[in-house]
């Protein structure tokens, strides 16, 4: 049967196993890491949202916003890699 966990006991089992300091380093870059680029997939998936409805509204001072944000999001996720 399949047992489910909450996340209080999910921070237990991790805290048991202690990791050196160089370990918890990294996995806070990571998890920083992972965060950002979920954050910048929401941006991303919202402007895509606003520019369509833009579109459906015919408003064209919306779309050139939110096309210029999505460039400016895009720009700053090639530049970075």
């Amino acid at each position: 049967m399949e047992q489910y966990y909450s996340y209080a006991e999910f921070l237990k089992a991790v805290g048991k196993g202690r990791a050196s300091q160089g370990e918890q380093l990294l996995n806070d870059i990571y998890m920083d890491l992972f965060l950002k680029h979920v954050h910048r997939e929401q941006m991303r998936d919202r402007l895509i949202a606003l520019i369509d409805d833009a579109l459906d509204r015919k408003d064209k001072k919306g779309f050139l916003d939110y096309t210029a944000q999505l460039k400016t999001l895009d720009d700053d996720d090639v530049t970075k890699d």
